[in-house]
Protein backbone atom coordinates (compact mmCIF):
# COMPACT_ATOMS: atom_id res chain seq x y z
CA UNK A 1 0.00 0.00 0.00
CA UNK A 2 1.44 3.25 -0.95
CA UNK A 3 0.45 6.62 0.23
CA UNK A 4 1.24 9.68 -1.80
CA UNK A 5 1.59 13.24 -0.59
CA UNK A 6 1.48 16.93 -2.44
CA UNK A 7 2.57 18.70 0.12
CA UNK A 8 5.03 16.55 3.00
CA UNK A 9 4.68 18.42 5.98
CA UNK A 10 3.71 18.56 9.73
CA UNK A 11 0.30 16.75 9.43
CA UNK A 12 1.84 14.32 6.56
CA UNK A 13 4.54 13.32 8.18
CA UNK A 14 1.93 12.26 11.41
CA UNK A 15 0.48 9.97 8.94
CA UNK A 16 3.55 9.02 7.48
CA UNK A 17 4.39 7.86 10.81
CA UNK A 18 1.01 5.92 11.76
CA UNK A 19 0.65 4.47 8.44
CA UNK A 20 4.43 3.00 7.71
CA UNK A 21 4.57 0.74 10.47
CA UNK A 22 1.48 -0.81 9.02
CA UNK A 23 3.32 -1.47 5.42
CA UNK A 24 2.52 1.25 4.14
CA UNK A 25 4.86 2.93 1.61
CA UNK A 26 5.30 6.64 1.51
CA UNK A 27 6.22 8.55 -1.47
CA UNK A 28 5.43 12.79 -1.94
CA UNK A 29 6.10 15.66 -4.09
CA UNK A 30 8.99 17.84 -3.71
CA UNK A 31 9.67 21.52 -5.69
CA UNK A 32 13.08 20.31 -6.70
CA UNK A 33 16.17 18.65 -6.72
CA UNK A 34 17.73 18.81 -3.52
CA UNK A 35 14.03 18.26 -2.00
CA UNK A 36 14.24 14.83 -3.75
CA UNK A 37 17.20 14.46 -2.00
CA UNK A 38 16.35 15.30 1.73
CA UNK A 39 13.18 13.05 1.78
CA UNK A 40 14.73 10.22 0.24
CA UNK A 41 17.06 11.09 3.17
CA UNK A 42 13.97 10.08 5.20
CA UNK A 43 13.01 7.25 3.32
CA UNK A 44 10.56 9.13 1.27
CA UNK A 45 10.08 8.05 -2.37
CA UNK A 46 10.37 11.76 -3.35
CA UNK A 47 8.85 12.49 -6.93
CA UNK A 48 9.71 16.00 -8.45
CA UNK A 49 6.77 18.66 -9.09
CA UNK A 50 8.47 18.85 -13.04
CA UNK A 51 8.68 15.14 -13.50
CA UNK A 52 5.50 14.59 -15.51
CA UNK A 53 6.55 10.87 -15.81
CA UNK A 54 7.80 10.03 -12.42
CA UNK A 55 4.48 11.51 -10.84
CA UNK A 56 1.88 9.44 -13.56
CA UNK A 57 3.93 6.11 -12.16
CA UNK A 58 3.76 6.82 -9.00
CA UNK A 59 0.08 8.05 -8.78
CA UNK A 60 -0.57 4.94 -10.83
CA UNK A 61 0.70 2.64 -7.76
CA UNK A 62 -1.37 5.36 -5.24
CA UNK A 63 -3.93 3.82 -2.76
CA UNK A 64 -4.01 7.12 -0.80
CA UNK A 65 -3.68 10.43 -1.82
CA UNK A 66 -3.48 13.35 0.41
CA UNK A 67 -3.20 17.33 -0.35
CA UNK A 68 -2.04 19.47 2.21
CA UNK A 69 -0.94 22.52 0.28
CA UNK A 70 -2.57 25.43 0.39
CA UNK A 71 -4.13 27.20 -2.55
CA UNK A 72 -2.73 30.36 -3.82
CA UNK A 73 -4.13 32.97 -6.19
CA UNK A 74 -4.38 30.10 -9.13
CA UNK A 75 -6.13 27.68 -6.61
CA UNK A 76 -4.98 24.46 -5.46
CA UNK A 77 -1.44 23.46 -7.00
CA UNK A 78 -2.45 19.97 -5.65
CA UNK A 79 -4.99 19.88 -8.18
CA UNK A 80 -3.32 21.56 -11.22
CA UNK A 81 -0.28 19.20 -10.82
CA UNK A 82 -1.89 16.27 -10.20
CA UNK A 83 -5.31 16.14 -11.55
CA UNK A 84 -3.19 16.06 -15.27
CA UNK A 85 -1.53 13.24 -14.33
CA UNK A 86 -3.89 11.11 -12.52
CA UNK A 87 -6.11 11.64 -16.18
CA UNK A 88 -2.90 9.87 -17.78
CA UNK A 89 -2.54 6.77 -15.06
CA UNK A 90 -5.62 5.62 -15.59
CA UNK A 91 -5.30 4.20 -12.18
CA UNK A 92 -6.91 6.15 -9.43
CA UNK A 93 -6.61 5.98 -5.50
CA UNK A 94 -8.95 4.34 -3.22
CA UNK A 95 -8.95 7.64 -0.99
CA UNK A 96 -8.18 10.91 -2.00
CA UNK A 97 -7.94 13.28 0.97
CA UNK A 98 -7.80 17.60 1.11
CA UNK A 99 -7.12 19.19 3.42
CA UNK A 100 -8.99 22.29 4.80
CA UNK A 101 -9.51 24.74 7.56
CA UNK A 102 -12.21 25.41 9.65
CA UNK A 103 -11.94 29.35 8.30
CA UNK A 104 -14.26 28.52 5.46
CA UNK A 105 -17.21 29.08 8.63
CA UNK A 106 -16.05 32.63 9.35
CA UNK A 107 -17.19 34.05 12.64
CA UNK A 108 -19.94 32.72 14.24
CA UNK A 109 -19.82 34.53 17.25
CA UNK A 110 -19.06 31.52 19.56
CA UNK A 111 -21.46 29.09 18.01
CA UNK A 112 -21.07 25.92 17.41
CA UNK A 113 -20.89 24.66 13.60
CA UNK A 114 -20.80 21.37 11.66
CA UNK A 115 -20.02 20.22 8.40
CA UNK A 116 -24.04 21.47 7.11
CA UNK A 117 -23.26 24.81 8.62
CA UNK A 118 -22.97 27.10 5.51
CA UNK A 119 -19.53 28.75 4.45
CA UNK A 120 -19.24 32.12 5.40
CA UNK A 121 -15.24 32.67 4.94
CA UNK A 122 -14.55 36.15 5.64
CA UNK A 123 -10.60 36.29 4.85
CA UNK A 124 -8.79 35.59 1.55
CA UNK A 125 -7.59 32.42 2.84
CA UNK A 126 -10.55 31.14 3.60
CA UNK A 127 -12.12 31.59 0.72
CA UNK A 128 -9.10 30.50 -0.78
CA UNK A 129 -10.25 27.18 0.94
CA UNK A 130 -13.43 27.55 0.10
CA UNK A 131 -12.32 27.27 -3.72
CA UNK A 132 -10.11 24.59 -3.26
CA UNK A 133 -12.61 22.21 -1.55
CA UNK A 134 -15.60 23.08 -4.11
CA UNK A 135 -12.75 22.21 -7.29
CA UNK A 136 -11.59 18.74 -5.29
CA UNK A 137 -14.78 17.61 -5.00
CA UNK A 138 -15.94 18.39 -8.60
CA UNK A 139 -13.22 16.65 -9.91
CA UNK A 140 -14.15 13.66 -7.47
CA UNK A 141 -17.18 13.43 -9.45
CA UNK A 142 -15.94 14.12 -12.54
CA UNK A 143 -13.44 11.35 -12.72
CA UNK A 144 -15.12 9.00 -9.99
CA UNK A 145 -12.34 9.67 -7.40
CA UNK A 146 -13.15 9.32 -3.35
CA UNK A 147 -12.59 12.44 -2.61
CA UNK A 148 -13.06 13.56 1.47
CA UNK A 149 -12.89 17.02 3.09
CA UNK A 150 -11.41 17.18 6.23
CA UNK A 151 -11.71 21.19 7.82
CA UNK A 152 -8.85 21.95 10.53
CA UNK A 153 -8.59 24.39 13.08
CA UNK A 154 -4.90 25.36 14.61
CA UNK A 155 -2.80 21.90 14.86
CA UNK A 156 -0.12 21.83 17.49
CA UNK A 157 1.96 18.86 18.28
CA UNK A 158 5.58 17.88 19.39
CA UNK A 159 7.76 20.77 18.59
CA UNK A 160 4.59 23.29 17.90
CA UNK A 161 2.61 23.86 20.49
CA UNK A 162 2.26 26.81 23.35
CA UNK A 163 5.40 25.06 25.17
CA UNK A 164 7.79 26.15 22.73
CA UNK A 165 6.55 29.69 22.68
CA UNK A 166 6.21 29.88 26.28
CA UNK A 167 10.15 28.59 26.41
CA UNK A 168 10.95 30.88 23.95
CA UNK A 169 9.24 33.76 25.17
CA UNK A 170 6.93 34.63 22.60
CA UNK A 171 3.58 33.24 24.10
CA UNK A 172 1.25 35.91 24.66
CA UNK A 173 -1.90 36.08 26.64
CA UNK A 174 -4.77 38.15 24.41
CA UNK A 175 -7.79 38.33 25.68
CA UNK A 176 -11.13 39.07 23.74
CA UNK A 177 -14.51 38.56 25.44
CA UNK A 178 -16.27 35.90 24.36
CA UNK A 179 -13.45 34.47 22.03
CA UNK A 180 -12.88 30.70 21.59
CA UNK A 181 -11.07 28.35 19.05
CA UNK A 182 -11.26 24.81 18.15
CA UNK A 183 -7.52 22.97 17.81
CA UNK A 184 -6.29 19.43 17.30
CA UNK A 185 -3.15 17.24 18.45
CA UNK A 186 -1.44 16.29 14.98
CA UNK A 187 -1.55 12.49 16.26
CA UNK A 188 -5.15 12.68 16.54
CA UNK A 189 -5.89 14.46 12.94
CA UNK A 190 -3.23 11.78 11.66
CA UNK A 191 -5.50 9.03 13.64
CA UNK A 192 -8.53 11.04 12.06
CA UNK A 193 -7.23 10.57 8.12
CA UNK A 194 -6.03 7.22 9.13
CA UNK A 195 -9.75 5.80 9.90
CA UNK A 196 -11.16 8.00 6.73
CA UNK A 197 -8.79 5.50 4.25
CA UNK A 198 -10.30 2.37 5.74
CA UNK A 199 -13.89 3.88 5.65
CA UNK A 200 -13.14 5.93 2.29
CA UNK A 201 -16.65 8.20 1.87
CA UNK A 202 -16.72 10.11 -1.85
CA UNK A 203 -17.27 13.80 -1.00
CA UNK A 204 -17.21 13.35 2.10
CA UNK A 205 -16.45 16.06 4.66
CA UNK A 206 -15.19 15.77 8.29
CA UNK A 207 -14.36 18.73 11.00
CA UNK A 208 -11.47 17.01 12.57
CA UNK A 209 -10.91 18.80 16.26
CA UNK A 210 -10.92 18.30 19.69
CA UNK A 211 -13.89 18.13 22.30
CA UNK A 212 -12.82 21.43 24.13
CA UNK A 213 -13.10 25.11 21.96
CA UNK A 214 -11.61 27.30 24.67
CA UNK A 215 -9.80 31.29 24.81
CA UNK A 216 -6.24 30.51 23.50
CA UNK A 217 -5.19 32.73 27.25
CA UNK A 218 -6.50 29.74 29.11
CA UNK A 219 -4.08 27.36 27.03
CA UNK A 220 -1.25 29.24 27.31
CA UNK A 221 -2.15 29.80 31.57
CA UNK A 222 -2.31 26.28 31.40
CA UNK A 223 0.57 25.43 29.74
CA UNK A 224 2.58 28.39 31.67
CA UNK A 225 1.61 26.42 34.94
CA UNK A 226 2.95 22.83 32.97
CA UNK A 227 6.19 24.23 32.72
CA UNK A 228 6.41 26.17 36.26
CA UNK A 229 6.62 29.56 34.40
CA UNK A 230 4.03 32.56 35.35
CA UNK A 231 2.18 33.22 33.02
CA UNK A 232 2.71 35.90 30.16
CA UNK A 233 0.34 39.14 31.40
CA UNK A 234 -3.03 39.33 29.73
CA UNK A 235 -3.39 42.37 27.31
CA UNK A 236 -6.72 43.31 25.86
CA UNK A 237 -7.12 42.48 22.29
CA UNK A 238 -7.79 46.49 21.00
CA UNK A 239 -4.19 46.61 23.16
CA UNK A 240 -2.24 44.22 21.27
CA UNK A 241 -1.20 46.24 18.28
CA UNK A 242 -1.35 42.94 16.20
CA UNK A 243 -0.32 42.40 13.03
CA UNK A 244 -3.11 41.84 9.75
CA UNK A 245 -2.63 38.37 10.11
CA UNK A 246 -2.66 38.58 13.75
CA UNK A 247 -6.02 40.58 13.77
CA UNK A 248 -7.56 37.97 11.15
CA UNK A 249 -7.30 35.05 13.80
CA UNK A 250 -8.65 36.88 16.54
CA UNK A 251 -11.63 38.24 14.15
CA UNK A 252 -13.19 34.76 13.90
CA UNK A 253 -14.95 32.55 17.17
CA UNK A 254 -16.39 29.48 16.70
CA UNK A 255 -16.97 26.08 18.29
CA UNK A 256 -16.44 23.38 16.21
CA UNK A 257 -18.57 20.14 15.78
CA UNK A 258 -16.36 16.82 15.80
CA UNK A 259 -19.62 14.48 15.97
CA UNK A 260 -19.92 13.72 12.08
CA UNK A 261 -16.11 11.98 12.23
CA UNK A 262 -16.91 10.32 15.77
CA UNK A 263 -20.17 8.73 14.20
CA UNK A 264 -19.01 7.71 10.34
CA UNK A 265 -15.57 6.91 10.94
CA UNK A 266 -15.23 5.32 14.80
CA UNK A 267 -12.55 7.95 15.55
CA UNK A 268 -12.12 9.61 19.07
CA UNK A 269 -9.54 12.18 19.66
CA UNK A 270 -6.53 10.86 22.33
CA UNK A 271 -6.20 14.30 23.52
CA UNK A 272 -9.97 15.51 24.07
CA UNK A 273 -8.67 18.60 24.93
CA UNK A 274 -5.62 20.78 24.96
CA UNK A 275 -4.89 19.56 28.78
CA UNK A 276 -4.06 16.32 28.11
CA UNK A 277 -2.12 17.00 24.56
CA UNK A 278 0.20 19.23 26.44
CA UNK A 279 0.79 16.56 29.08
CA UNK A 280 1.63 14.10 26.49
CA UNK A 281 4.34 16.45 24.58
CA UNK A 282 5.78 17.60 27.64
CA UNK A 283 5.76 14.21 28.97
CA UNK A 284 7.89 13.07 25.53
CA UNK A 285 10.43 15.59 26.49
CA UNK A 286 8.93 18.54 24.15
Amino acid sequence: MRLFVFGYGFSAQALARRLSPRGWTIGATARDAAGVARLRSQGVEAVALDDADGLAAALAQTQALLITAAPDAAGCPGLQVLVPQLARARVFPDWTGYLSTTGVYGDRRGRWVTEQSPLNAQSLEGARRVGAERDWLEVGRGMGLTVTVFRLPGIYGPGRSVLDRLRAGQARRITAPGQVFSRIHVDDLAAGLAASITRPRAAGIYNLCDDEPCPNAQVIAHAAGLLGLTPPPEVALAEAGLSPMGRRFYAESKRVSNARAKAELGWRPAYPTYREGLAAILAAGG
